[in-house]
């Protein structure tokens, strides 16, 4: 999913914005769940953004862990960007190796559609404001104003995260998937 994200992502307009037919989301995430074989490169880039957000959604705890949701909330509170990057750096450590992994190929993709944001208008705030409620979540349910605000704080650490991936995950996120 990843890999055809990053290849048709830059060149489709409303990437993660636009959902694909739910009817084949449906039969798609079936078909994965049971663990068949599945060719995405065949179906709507919509769809595979839909799944994407969907398998990320259900990661249990979310990638960036609802236990350290309290410090991620306050990233976005401190100082200056050097601050930022340095907390954000050190809540990564905190996380497993995997979400470690995955969150370097989601910014590397996400990197590379901004950079292209002319193109596909899904600049770093339309990007955050699509990926983020999938990316965290609060340990417990609340009101549906606390969850506003949770969001709109969450949004704006996922658009620092992707304005400043290649500080915070280092340069060569912008070639894990090689020349495709």
């Amino acid at each position: 999913m990843l890999s055809l994200l990053y290849q048709e992502g830059p060149s489709t307009k409303g990437i993660f914005r636009r959902s694909g037919s739910a009817k084949t989301f449906k039969e798609l995430k079936e078909k994965l769940d049971s663990g068949a074989e599945v060719d995405l490169a065949r179906e709507s880039i919509f769809v595979t953004a839909s799944l994407f957000k969907d398998f990320l959604r259900n990661i249990p705890g979310s990638i960036l862990s609802s236990q350290l949701c309290d410090k991620w909330v306050s990233v976005m509170d401190q100082g200056n960007n050097e601050e930022k990057i340095k907390s954000i750096q050190r809540l990564v450590e905190h996380l497993p190796r995997a979400n470690v992994v995955l969150l370097r190929y989601i910014f590397g993709v996400l990197h590379g559609i901004e950079m292209r944001s002319e193109e596909n208008q899904m600049n770093a705030f339309n990007l955050a404001v699509c990926i983020a409620p999938s990316l965290l979540w609060p340990p417990v349910s609340s009101t549906p104003d606390i969850e506003s605000e949770f969001i709109k704080k969450i949004s704006s650490l996922v658009q620092f995260l992707i304005e400043n991936c290649c500080r915070i995950f280092g340069d060569e996120i912008t070639s894990l998937f090689g020349e495709i």
